[in-house]
């Protein structure tokens, strides 16, 4: 009992330690609170606070974080396992057991505060860039599968990880692991990738991007409508801000709107019971992505305030849990340069196939840059880059697009694995 109110503990309060470090210092603010879970947590998990799966235990495990307890004592009655067994399937079960219910109540609270039809109406213009990323990111995506099948554990899930990660950050992505049931050694290795490629993007988006494209695609167009923008720039900078949450009245609306996710979760399962059993994960994700939408679209549940940062610290739990499963010396013997050269593909690939439909369909430079950055990366990166840019006018077009790809992130990427599944 001690080892699980220890692990709990630990899961649940580091975050917010994580998050007051970035509220207190720049560097630590740079750096994101993800980063540093996913730091922690390998730390942890490779470190030798865990204990080592003994062989037996490994091969009755078969991929499985823990077994039942009734099981666990059979086994250990038979002397087929030892005692740190016993300790590490408590571990196993600890883990789970908040993986599996962090992603499935974070989900409906990421959505509560996106009020999908005020950003249709803000941005219809940001429509066309949208598709052409999107449609970019599924060509190459498809393309990477079918070079990298043969070479890379979990080929079909990891591309549908890529479709989720490139269209709404880490949110979309744990929920299509957790959907997929990726392996947690496949799932931090792509992550990992993705946020070392993904700073090199982000470098080029904010130099180089904006003069090289503006040498192949039109310039920004001056005549574009002004949109009254203040508003929307406050709403996307503050995503980070989680001061409040734990006053009075922040607590309240806050608990209201937690109690909210769970009626979600418990609806949503029900729904699955109806399904296949192999089939009940992914649509548990699904109906709450759907039911989270759906009730974003209540004035009262979208106004409740701190819902998305609530969501997001969820998110930074989920991202230890998952850290300090992976072990290190198990992931590095996955076929490592070719999961590396798909992320490759799929980040810098998308873009050049990217601005080559820009360049078909006459889409300026600045809404393309805007564009990338908005599924590449998140709606807190888009007043950043449209400073680079020195075009304060195309931050609607990216927050929307970043809007639109938390939404509907999930359902492209459980799509997409399931589509190359059968290849």
């Amino acid at each position: 009992m001690i080892l699980v109110i220890s692990l709990i503990s630990f899961y649940f309060l580091t975050p917010v330690a994580l998050i007051y470090l970035t509220h207190i210092s720049k560097t630590f603010n740079k750096i994101g609170a993800i980063v540093m879970a996913y730091a922690i947590g390998l730390l942890i998990g490779n470190i030798g606070l865990f204990p080592r799966a003994s062989a037996a235990f490994k091969t009755i495990l078969a991929g499985n974080p823990h077994i039942p307890q009734a099981d666990l004592l059979n086994y250990l009655a038979a002397g087929q396992i030892n005692e740190s067994d016993l300790t590490l399937n408590t571990i196993g079960s600890v883990q789970d057991t908040i993986m599996s219910i962090a992603i499935p109540i974070a989900l409906p609270l990421l959505l509560f505060s996106l009020d999908i039809k005020r950003w249709l109406k803000l941005a219809k213009e940001a429509f066309l860039s949208l598709i052409l990323g999107i449609s970019s990111l599924i060509i190459v995506v498809v393309a990477g599968y079918f070079l990298f099948k043969d070479q890379i554990q979990e080929s079909w899930k990891v591309a549908g990880m890529l479709c989720g990660i490139y269209t709404g950050g880490t949110p979309n992505l744990a929920a299509i692991g957790t959907a997929l049931e990726v392996n947690p050694n496949t799932f931090v290795l792509t992550h990992t990738y993705d946020l070392v490629l993904g700073s090199i993007c982000l470098l080029f988006l904010l130099t180089g991007a904006q003069k090289l494209f503006n040498l192949i695609l039109p310039h920004f167009n001056e005549n574009h409508e002004h949109i009254r923008i203040k508003k929307i720039v406050e709403e996307s900078e503050g995503i980070d801000n989680y001061l409040g949450m734990l006053t009075k009245r922040g607590s309240i609306q806050l608990s209201k709107a937690l109690g909210l996710s769970v009626l979600i979760l418990g609806v949503s399962y029900a729904i699955s019971l109806l399904m296949p059993k192999s089939s009940q994960t992914v649509v548990i994700i699904l109906s709450i992505t759907t039911l989270g939408l759906l009730l974003g679209t209540n004035k009262y549940i979208s106004s409740i305030e701190k819902t998305f940062q609530l969501g997001m610290y969820l998110i930074i739990v989920f991202s230890l849990v998952v850290s300090s499963m992976a072990d290190l010396r198990s992931m590095f013997q996955i076929d490592f340069l070719h999961l590396f050269l798909y992320v490759a593909l799929v980040v810098f690939g998308s873009i050049i196939v990217h601005v080559f439909l820009s360049w078909l369909f006459k889409v300026d430079s600045d809404t393309t840059i805007i564009t990338i950055s908005a599924l590449t990366f998140s709606p807190p990166f888009i007043p950043v880059v449209a400073s680079a840019l020195k075009n304060k006018e195309i931050i609607i077009t990216g927050i929307t697009s970043g809007i639109l790809g938390y939404a509907f992130g999930n359902y492209l990427g459980v799509a997409m694995a399931y589509f190359l599944k059968g290849f």
